[in-house]
């Protein structure tokens, strides 16, 4: 297991960060990293990637709504 450098982890958090991944979410997948435990993190990773994915999906669902809305006044407009 090697040593990860400062600026390996100012990265890594960086991007962790960017990517919208809580303190908690970030400090585990630190310690994964300490441990070497790769496919851990690939898993937790995943995880956050399939609950960002179902928050997406929620909010084209809701965007589609407030379009057909528009849609069926524009309707009745005509």
């Amino acid at each position: 297991m090697k040593a990860i450098t400062e600026d390996r982890a100012f990265r890594l958090e960086r991007n962790l960060t960017d990517a919208g991944c809580s303190r908690e979410l970030i400090e585990q997948f630190f310690q994964l990293e300490q441990r070497g435990c790769r496919c851990r993190q690939y898993r937790l990773l995943a995880r956050h990637k399939a609950a960002l994915l179902e928050a997406l999906h929620q909010l084209e669902y809701q965007i589609d709504c407030l379009d057909h809305l528009v849609y069926i006044l524009h309707k009745e407009d005509a």
